[in-house]
């Protein structure tokens, strides 16, 4: 039990690292705390120019919800893990990103970090939803329209292939907790005032 535990806390801890605050820090760029929409983000990151930062960020991020899961995974029949520990695992390391203890408990949206769990539960269903996003996100030029569609596919594709499992609600759960983070930008959009992806 005291493992299972230690696995989701260390899930929770990594995903408290933020990498758009940490990537600025390392490239002298201004704490995306305190510019445009204010998430500490990749898509925020990309308002300063930087697109080396801004692609860094996506990746650190994604790459944290990735490990923590598949680490979870890999381990579950050597070290005898409960089942709900790799669930519980890619729930903690999203919240941590969310809600980090490192950064005051001011966290991004979320989305590059669900699509790392997503590679480490299955990478097909990563692939389709990443391909959904950049359909969206280059026809509308809207990250937060092309997200929030790619939640909605989540909460559809998790079911398809998992059925009614620990890891299907899970994933529900946190797709909607990611389109909760977005109520400011659905607001935005339902008044057309969204802003769009710069080139």
């Amino acid at each position: 039990m005291l493992i299972d535990l230690a696995f989701i806390a260390a899930a929770y801890l990594v995903g408290s690292v933020s990498f758009a605050v940490v990537v600025s820090r390392a490239m002298r760029l201004p704490d995306p705390h305190n510019y445009g929409s204010g998430n500490p983000g990749s898509t925020n990151v990309l308002r300063t120019g930087n697109k080396t930062a801004a692609a860094l960020t996506l990746l650190g991020d994604a790459l944290k919800g990735f490990v923590a899961v598949w680490v979870a995974l890999y381990f579950q029949a050597s070290l005898e893990l409960a089942v709900w520990v790799a669930p519980a695992v890619a729930f903690a390391v999203f919240f941590g990103h969310i809600f980090p203890i490192f950064h005051r408990f001011k966290g991004g949206k979320g989305v590059a970090t669900v699509a790392g769990i997503l590679f480490a539960l299955h990478w097909p269903l990563a692939l389709g939803l990443v391909a959904v996003w950049l359909i969206f996100a280059v026809g509308f030029k809207i990250s937060s329209l092309a997200a929030l569609i790619a939640a909605l596919c989540l909460l559809i594709g998790m079911f398809y292939f998992f059925g009614n499992t620990l890891i299907s609600w899970t994933m529900a759960a946190i797709a909607l907790l990611l389109i909760w983070r977005h109520k400011g930008n659905i607001e935005r959009l339902l008044k057309g005032e969204e802003g769009k992806i710069r080139s």
